[in-house]
């Protein structure tokens, strides 16, 4: 099967399942199948019953609004909406905020790596938990509060005015992070006010959130200014924990170098 034939079998397959509506239709005939008519379907999604019989027989590709008014009108669960998002080639869009809450997965995460730096995000870039070896290095973001607890908003401003390549690469990373998420959350304010201020207090966001960013790099640089020890230059590297759609972000140093007698300083 092609893609088109695949969304069409799945559409097919979910309509015979659907309870059909209660109002709005005459029984002007009898059923000869359980399920949603293909007229039902195409007035409770707010298309045409030609629409959905093409759609069933594999040609056309739904527009992402389409694609959640199918979902809303047969009732799919989150699972079966983002499997339905694929078929057609459209990443699913979440209803609602960034998801913020840490379960036990990550939790684990953190205390499995009690002694190397990690915290975890939510898709913003937002801090949500630590470890101790985190917050003995990265104290100052662990107090702030507001813009300055999200690493993209640190990551872009401040006093700083020029970043190494690697650290570029990062910021890279983040930029190309957070217009994905745009896409899969369209109705959160709070990240649409934290793009919209980035672009206006930093250039290099605006600049690369315009143009195409190359992110197959994945060999990141970060430094740390921690009020003791001084700056402190880690390698960076960025899971996706895809329960609670979370990024944790883990600090290193190279062995034998003077960061990491830095790093292992501020641990003791």
């Amino acid at each position: 099967m092609n893609e088109g034939s695949d969304l069409g079998f799945v559409l097919r397959r979910w309509r015979d399942r659907a309870t059909p509506p209660q109002d709005g239709f005459e029984p002007t005939r009898a059923r000869r199948a359980p399920g949603m008519r293909r007229d039902e379907l195409a007035a409770a999604a707010g298309v045409s019953a030609e629409y959905i019989k093409r759609l069933e027989q594999g040609h056309g590709r739904p527009s992402a609004a389409v694609l959640h008014a199918l979902a809303r009108a047969l009732r799919l669960s989150g699972p079966e909406y983002e499997y339905l998002c694929s078929l057609a080639g459209h990443v699913p869009s979440r209803v609602g905020r960034v998801p913020d809450e840490v379960g036990p997965g990550p939790t684990r995460l953190l205390e499995r790596l009690g002694d190397i730096p990690v915290c975890v995000l939510d898709a913003a870039w937002t801090l949500l938990a630590w470890n101790t070896a985190w917050e003995m290095l990265c104290s100052t973001s662990v107090l702030a509060a507001g813009r300055e607890r999200n690493m993209a908003w640190r990551a872009f401003t401040g006093d700083r005015q020029e970043w190494s390549e690697r650290e570029i690469r990062f910021q890279s990373s983040i930029v190309t992070d957070l217009r994905s998420t745009a896409v899969r959350y369209p109705g959160d304010d709070r990240l649409k006010d934290l793009i919209s201020d980035l672009q206006a207090a930093s250039v290099p966001f605006a600049t690369m959130w315009q143009l195409p960013v190359d992110t197959h790099h994945r060999d990141y640089q970060v430094t740390v200014q921690h009020p003791d020890a001084g700056p402190i230059t880690v390698d960076c590297d960025i899971l996706t924990l895809h329960e609670g759609d979370l990024r944790a972000v883990i600090y290193t140093a190279e062995p034998g170098s003077a960061d990491a007698a830095r790093l292992a300083l501020v641990q003791n």
